[in-house]
């Protein structure tokens, strides 16, 4: 069993646990991603990305009822401003790099393949609190906020590994 934000307990395995838990994950393989960048802008833009993550992931480790869940509630705030400013970066990461013309293997730089790394794991976070908002409430911005962050992790690892003269890997048939 494992407590809640606002006293509740559920078990381990509770779909809660596994939501915030994905996110957690996701948190940490960014700031491995991290490490390894030199775009000073990126690495800027992901620490905002991390403190929503942090924000988001709050929210999700908190009870949806008793007492002490209004003062848990809608702790990822400005949601429809953040998720404008992911969209805006993606678009600007887009025009950097060549259009696509065909599937790509995920890799490339050690910074651009954890990158895409990210970006698999984010969309399993998504999957994870989807299935969460199936039996509980869930604050309706936290998966359309982790769908356009998939996207720009995608645009992220494209345009760090451009930069970093890392050809792209089509996608053999």
């Amino acid at each position: 069993m494992t407590g809640l934000f606002g006293g509740g307990r559920v078990s381990k395995d509770d779909p809660r646990v596994e939501a915030y838990g994905a996110v957690d994950e996701l948190n940490s393989a960014l700031g491995a991603a991290t490490g390894f960048m030199s775009d000073d802008r990126l690495k800027g833009e992901l620490a905002t990305i991390q403190n929503d993550l942090f924000n988001l992931g709050s929210e999700l480790a908190s009870e949806a009822s008793g007492e002490k869940a209004a003062e848990f509630a809608r702790l990822f705030k400005d949601a429809d401003q953040r998720i404008a400013s992911l969209e805006r970066l993606t678009d600007e990461l887009d025009a950097e790099v060549e259009p696509l013309k065909t599937f790509i293997l995920p890799g490339g730089s050690h910074a651009g393949a954890l990158l895409h790394l990210c970006r698999t794991i984010c969309r399993r976070a998504e999957r994870r609190v989807v299935t969460l908002a199936r039996s509980e409430a869930v604050n309706p911005e936290i998966p359309r906020y982790l769908n356009r962050l998939s996207d720009l992790l995608f645009a992220m690892a494209r345009a760090v590994n451009a930069a970093d003269g890392r050809p792209e890997t089509p996608w053999q048939k």
